[in-house]
């Protein structure tokens, strides 16, 4: 009998490639957290999918980068240069490099986080 070497299992990112998924499945909800799952992640930006429990948040912050939410699911307020913004499923705000901003869950509330690393 002949040994067959075992079939590697694809990269968690690779099994994502060229399939149509809804997005919000792509993370769940887990009481008194935040969650993060890494959907790309290359030299030039990251794209990451986060769950928000509700109440939970990202203390203020700042990135040298734009980053752009959108948000899939729930409610939250993102706080940029102390101004508050309220989105809901659907909604989508920038947030500019160099300025300070946070992130509280008014809901449980899912975000899709774009950030491309160019200063142009």
């Amino acid at each position: 009998m002949i040994d067959m070497p075992a079939k590697k299992e694809a990269p968690e990112k690779e099994k994502l490639i060229g399939k149509a998924i809804k997005m919000s499945d792509l993370v769940g909800y887990q009481p008194g957290s935040v969650v993060s799952r890494e959907v790309i992640n290359k030299t030039t930006g990251t794209v990451t999918i986060f769950a928000f429990d509700e109440g939970e948040g990202l203390s203020t912050h700042s990135a040298p980068f734009d980053a752009m939410v959108v948000a899939v699911d729930g409610e939250v307020e993102i706080t940029i240069d102390d101004q508050p913004n309220h989105l809901k499923a659907g909604d989508m705000i920038i947030m500019p490099a160099g300025h300070p901003h946070s992130v509280k869950a008014l809901k449980k509330f899912k975000m899709l986080l774009i950030m491309i690393r160019s200063k142009e």
